[in-house]
């Protein structure tokens, strides 16, 4: 088996690490290495469960040792952007010996949460069940497909997320999931300008309950390093930047026929302003002024590989509904790994200006992944993904030939 990037597989986080360093493929980190030194201990304690969870010969031997009887408590690490959490996190992930596990960005874990509640609720109104609460039935599902849970960039911004996170989770530990997440806030500070905050409060002291809370608290910024930048971030937005623009347009289109489309998402109409092929081209008004969510920008993400971003401008508390829009947009098409072309009115750190709010905290991610977006690195990987998705497209049309 072989890793993403090409490394062979090793028997532990901390070798992975090292085999990256030796190889120059990361710095060494102190820090980094502890984070590294507890998910193995935490794939320690899962294996000693999973073992303990057989029904073989062995089975009673191994569920007779005290840290099998115990729940296993996760791991929430939190810090800056940049710092290698998500690296780290996608190791264990790999590594971590259990077929039911699931590893997602939090936004869409809880799309997916609230498509299934809304199922069960359609389910009652037509007779199918008596459950009147969504939530076991929906936990019992989410358990039963996976028990080790691992969460990139957790963060809470939704009210509706907010008021079901407590009886959601509370309910999957119940069923002995565990939780790996990186965040780039602590607990406390989850949701902390949010709506009714107090009800979602019971949340933080389940987590912490659940999970080992550690800061990777380091002054690099590894995605930094790989700066390279190339010119898909045009700024300031003047009539250069629209020349820039169209010139990218043109090239990516190739002379491709470019027309309005749509794309269906829950039964609504989501316009594309201009597509072509697996390139599309929006405003920032199309896409952050108008009330879309993280089910539209998946939409997007899923039907183009290739993205244009006209006129982001500089915003403030006075925008912030769009800024909240453009952060999801952002984590989306990063997560993706899409390639984003974009006119803005400011360099990525400069982009919001207000000093306070939810906003400003989760801002600093984004203008990070913007940086990164631009680099020498990403753009090769975009250009890879496209490649190997074309011949997988010549692949299937071949055979239905």
């Amino acid at each position: 088996m072989t890793l993403r990037d090409g490394l062979v597989t090793h028997p532990s986080v901390t070798q992975r690490y090292d085999h990256m360093v030796e190889t120059g493929k990361i710095a060494r980190d102190p820090a980094q290495e502890n984070i590294a030194a507890a998910l193995d201990r935490l794939i320690g304690e899962i294996s000693d469960k999973r073992l303990a969870r057989k029904s073989s010969a062995l089975g009673w031997l191994f569920a007779r040792r005290k840290t099998s009887r115990e729940p296993v408590r996760g791991l929430y690490v939190y810090g800056g952007v940049g710092r290698g959490k998500t690296m780290l996190m996608d190791m264990f992930h790999d590594l971590v010996p259990v077929d039911h596990k699931r590893r997602a960005h939090f936004n869409d874990f809880m799309a997916d949460v609230h498509d299934r509640i809304g199922q069960h609720r359609a389910a009652l109104k037509a007779g199918e069940t008596q459950e009147t609460d969504p939530i076991p039935p929906v936990a019992a599902a989410l358990a039963q497909e996976a028990w080790v849970l691992c969460f990139d960039e957790f963060t809470v911004t939704d009210i509706a997320d907010a008021m079901i996170l407590s009886r959601l989770f509370a309910a999957l530990f119940d069923k002995g999931v565990v939780l790996v997440a990186t965040s780039n806030v602590a607990p406390d500070d989850l949701y902390r300008d949010g709506l009714n905050r107090g009800l979602f409060l019971p949340f933080i002291g389940i987590l912490k309950e659940n999970t080992r809370i550690l800061e990777l608290d380091i002054d690099t910024d590894y995605r930094m390093q790989k700066l390279n930048r190339i010119p898909v971030y045009i700024s300031p937005d003047d009539a250069a930047a629209g020349k820039q623009m169209d010139a990218a347009w043109t090239t990516v289109t190739d002379g491709q026929p470019v027309e309005p489309s749509e794309l269906k998402v829950k039964g609504r109409s989501v316009p594309v302003p201009q597509a072509s092929g697996s390139a599309a081209r929006f405003s920032f008004a199309d896409l952050c002024e108008k009330p879309l969510g993280a089910r539209d920008y998946l939409a997007i993400a899923g039907a183009f590989d290739t993205i244009f971003i006209d006129h982001v401008p500089s915003m403030d508390m006075r925008r912030r509904n769009e800024a909240k829009r453009f952060i999801l947009l952002i984590d989306t098409l990063y997560d993706a790994g899409a390639r984003v072309f974009i006119s803005a009115a400011a360099q990525p750190d400069a982009l919001y200006t207000a000093s306070n709010g939810t906003e400003a905290f989760e801002f600093d991610r984004t203008a990070s992944r913007l940086i990164e977006m631009q680099s020498q690195d990403w753009l090769e990987q975009t250009g890879q993904r496209k490649a190997e998705k074309s011949v997988v497209a010549r692949e299937q049309t071949a055979g239905t030939g």
